[in-house]
């Protein structure tokens, strides 16, 4: 079997962010193993062809922050995969080397708490943020002078906040309250009182997102009044809405299809912005007019994904990061006035033909109360073998999160291998409107396990697929929709992935970090109120139904799905007599970030799947 460390050492360039000229950009990528801060010309420039390195940290840089107002940067970094987020100001990233170069240095000091970036000042001289701090629970509001380093709390909060706006001459924030995946709650703030007024109260529960501000405008995306989501702007001293663009005035320029309002992004002059549209996973790129709603699809993209979007100083220049099922991500701009496209970054395929990479058939398959669910279907190149390809059935995790047509190393390396893939949205998933995304809420989360049946059953009908060498694989949420799918349909299985999976309901809240309890209680149920329902439906209660092979992964450091649920399944299913191998790593946390790691984890994937269920190219195991 190939060496999966091939397909690892393929790159990727995310999160671009645009200095103050417009010269240069600033962006995460993994040139070095995991991902840190890069720089490089934003225009093509023979005398500074070469990208420059910006951090050198042990561990994963996982955000980066520019503003229009100074050059320098904030990015975002944990240890060891603990999430308790510290931020580092990098200054001078524009510069050139023969200019001194640039600086890094760290800005925040506690190391158990988490600190979330929010908004500059409108000098680019001080920031705003939250942290968790005070209590381990409630995300307070600070204030950062860059220049000095001092910091003081001005708003003490409750809840998951979160800074989306500064405004008022600098006197107003907008804080955003992640009550629910369905439910954001959005407060003003006096900066110098520390009072705050609650601009949501009385409205229906609804989302909001992809804030962006321009001067004292502040813009968002919210699903308020419109299933799949509208773009509006918030009078942020009374909590009204002004509606923009609704999900309906996007699809018809969609060719008779139908997406839900993603992305957006606000030039400084108050007019021009970037909207992304997801559909069936895609996104397609619109320029807006924030002051008459006009509408413009910039068409000359392939189709793909595109993750974040951010302007320039100006309105001249949009830069996005782009990937698509044959092309890893990469950092472009697209010149507003000409619609001219440039990619500036050109991740390496680690020496792969792209001409082997497999791009997915979208699909429908029925599940049981007659829902017509989407799924993306690959098949390897090579013609199946005698018997039919072995299939690897992959499950998203969230749940209120999307599979969707991106670059995956790990898919192109089983299609390598002769696997057939098939990567269902269920129930719950997000991209196709709120009510879609809450059908798997409470009491209804096993429907959503019960799509995974039908899209066996879906299986079952491809002649090219063997019916009796399909293995299930899935991390976090999706972890646990492999134990459960395993315990309620052990027939369908000839082994099992788990990675950082949920095994029980009631231990998984009673463990996960304090400051995530509400929240997940929201989606999954109360322990006050739905106890006896999250045992009922807790895979490690079923253990011994499991008769698959199962491989369980864990990180020692996760504050999400803590080790113990990894712990406590494999200790159950070795005592009911099954087959099971459990591996952990020390230095990670919910996500695998470092090279050496995720090289040993996909290695011990492939090597289990081709013991169990063998590979498409040397037939069965």
């Amino acid at each position: 079997m190939a060496d999966f460390a091939r397909y690892l050492n393929i790159r990727s360039a995310l999160m671009p962010v645009l200095s103050p000229e417009g010269d240069r950009a600033a962006f995460l990528t993994d040139i070095s193993g995991n991902f840190q801060a890069w720089s490089a010309a934003a225009v093509p420039n023979p005398a500074d062809p070469w990208p420059r390195q910006l951090t050198f940290f042990a561990d994963k840089v996982w955000e980066l922050y520019g503003t229009a107002q100074a050059g320098h940067l904030v990015a975002v970094s944990d240890y060891a995969g603990n999430e308790r987020q510290q931020l580092y100001l990098i200054s001078n990233f524009g510069a050139g080397a023969d200019a001194g170069g640039h600086t890094v240095r760290r800005l925040t000091q506690n190391d158990d708490a988490i600190h979330t970036f929010g908004a500059w000042s409108a000098d680019g001289q001080e920031i705003l943020y939250t942290s968790n701090a005070r209590n381990d629970v409630d995300f307070d509001i600070y204030r950062m002078d860059l220049r000095s380093g001092d910091e003081r709390r001005v708003c003490e909060c409750t809840g998951r906040r979160s800074i989306v706006a500064w405004i008022g001459e600098g006197r107003y924030a907008v804080s955003a309250d992640s009550v629910a995946s369905e439910q954001i709650e959005l407060y003003l703030h006096d900066l110098a009182t520390g009072e705050e007024r609650h601009l949501t109260a009385d409205r229906p529960p609804a989302r909001y997102a992809s804030f962006a501000a321009s001067g004292d405008a502040v813009y968002l995306v919210t699903d308020r009044d419109h299933d799949r989501g509208a773009i509006c702007r918030l009078d942020w001293q009374t909590g009204a809405l002004v509606e923009i663009a609704n999900a309906s005035r996007f699809d018809a320029h969609l060719d008779g299809a139908a997406g839900e309002v993603e992305l957006l992004a606000a030039a400084a002059d108050g007019r021009t912005a970037a909207a992304t549209v997801n559909v069936e996973g895609y996104s397609r790129l619109f320029l807006l007019d924030l002051q008459e709603g006009d509408l413009e699809p910039v068409t000359h993209l392939p189709d793909g994904v595109i993750t974040n979007l951010s302007f320039g100083a100006d309105a001249r220049t949009l830069a996005f990061d782009f990937q698509s099922p044959l092309q890893p991500a990469d950092v472009w701009t697209l010149d507003v006035g000409s619609r001219a496209l440039f990619r500036l970054t050109h991740s390496d395929r680690a020496g792969i033909d792209s001409a082997g990479f497999v791009a997915p058939q979208l699909i429908r398959f029925t599940t049981f109360d007659g829902r017509s669910l989407p799924a993306f279907y690959c098949q390897p190149q090579t013609p199946p073998p005698d018997g039919g390809y072995p299939c690897i059935l992959y499950v998203h995790g969230g749940p209120a999160s999307q599979q969707r047509p991106d670059f995956d190393v790990r898919f192109q390396y089983f299609l390598s291998q002769g696997y057939a893939l098939l990567v269902p949205n269920v129930r719950g998933s997000t991209g196709y409107g709120r009510e879609y995304m809450m059908l798997d809420d409470v009491e209804r989360r096993m429907d959503s396990v019960a799509d995974l049946k039908a899209a066996v059953e879906w299986l079952h009908g491809r002649p090219e697929i063997a019916a009796d060498r399909i293995a299930i694989y899935g991390r976090s949420y999706g972890g646990f929709m492999v134990l459960a799918a395993l315990t309620e349909y052990p027939e369908l299985f000839a082994a099992g992935i788990d990675i950082v999976g949920i095994a029980d309901w009631v231990t998984f809240l009673e463990r996960t970090s304090p400051w995530r309890r509400a929240h997940r209680e929201r989606e999954y149920g109360s322990l006050e109120q739905h106890r006896d329902f999250l045992r009922s439906i807790s895979p490690l209660h079923k253990a011994e139904r499991i008769r698959a092979p199962l491989l369980v992964q864990a990180g020692d450091n996760d504050p999400r799905v803590p080790l113990y649920e990894s712990q406590q399944i494999v200790e159950r299913v070795r005592a009911a007599g099954g087959t099971v191998e459990f591996v952990h790593y020390a230095d990670e946390g919910h996500m695998f970030s470092k090279l050496e790691n995720r090289i040993d984890s996909f290695t011990q994937m492939a090597e289990f799947l081709r013991r169990h269920i063998g590979d498409g190219r040397s037939g069965a195991a």
